[in-house]
């Protein structure tokens, strides 16, 4: 085993290993690391269309104009907010669905299909998918059921039950994935201990929170990491469900009350055929993520550290 791993060791400091990483490297830069310099570029331009023939350097214009947008404001609000009432939902949902499939019982393997399956729906479906079933199944079921409130159609029109709506969605397509962490994290916590606190009459919710939520706080960072990089990510579900709708107010101005940020920087830039804007709410988008990313995963590794 050891001369293998010295084997193994020598194999990656040779022109070969370099040559066939070369491939992806290059793609890697041509696809991520030039257009994002590129971009940083345009966004201290006037650039306004995708073919243009001056791009006059301004400085930092747009950024200081992105700042006094209420709408970019409000889409961070609304998209934080978003991100907030997802990691909870989905991680919640998750775990308790890993509970269920880890027991052992006859349609185990039917279940974690059955919960993984929604994840492999695209965005564009899934939005229209759930569209149909706001504004056509539930008004058509509460008719049914004699319930007026659901036949009113206001999921989608109510700036705060279209949020749960988007909550909601969310968390059915991605809680299946997460679910799968949670299975592995749940599959490694020592049979001997769930034992020993059922022999000392740990009932289940008592084995849940002394044994297996300590023992996988690992997998609550990795979990949470990825949901919050999907809330804030989210954009084809937002174009298709409600277009960043309904209409109302934020800070007296006229705004889309579920507008997430992706959303709004899309419609800036080709909406509104203010590209440079566009580019620079995207770069600062960069940085909200990676700083946001950056102080979630130090919070877990303290909360690691304390556990």
């Amino acid at each position: 085993m050891k001369t293998k791993k010295l084997r193994d060791a020598t194999y990656r400091n040779t022109p070969v290993f370099f040559l066939f990483l070369l491939p992806a490297l290059i793609a890697f830069f041509i696809v991520i690391i030039i257009p994002f310099f590129i971009g940083i570029f345009y966004s201290f331009t006037d650039w306004t269309q995708i073919i243009t023939g001056s791009n006059k350097f301004i400085g930092f214009q747009n950024y200081t104009a992105i700042f006094a947008d209420i709408t970019f404001l409000h889409s961070i609000f609304v998209t934080t907010l978003y991100a907030v009432l997802i990691v909870f939902s989905v991680n919640f949902f998750a775990f308790f669905m890993a509970t269920l499939v880890t027991q052992k019982h006859k349609f185990t393997g039917l279940y974690r299909a059955g919960f993984f399956l929604p994840y492999l729906i695209g965005g564009i479906i899934l939005g229209y998918i759930w569209q149909f079933i706001f504004n056509n199944a539930i008004p058509a079921f509460g008719g049914a059921i004699g319930f007026q409130w659901l036949q009113e159609n206001l999921f989608l029109a109510n700036r705060w039950l279209a949020l749960m709506a988007y909550v909601t969605v969310g968390t059915w397509q991605y809680a299946g994935y997460i679910m799968l962490i949670y299975i592995i994290a749940i599959a490694n916590v020592p049979k001997s201990l769930v034992d020993a606190a059922k022999i000392d009459g740990a009932g289940f919710s008592q084995t849940i929170k002394h044994i297996y939520l300590p023992l996988i706080a690992a997998a609550f960072a990795i979990s949470s990491f990825l949901i919050l990089t999907y809330s804030f990510k989210i954009f084809d579900v937002n174009l298709v469900l409600t277009a960043g709708g309904p209409v109302g107010s934020f800070m007296e101005h006229t705004v889309n009350t579920n507008e997430f940020l992706p959303l709004n920087i899309y419609n800036t830039a080709f909406l509104f055929d203010r590209l440079a804007d566009g580019q620079a709410k995207a770069i600062l988008y960069f940085f909200i993520i990676v700083l946001i990313g950056l102080i979630q995963v130090s919070l877990n590794k303290k909360r690691e550290t304390e556990i």
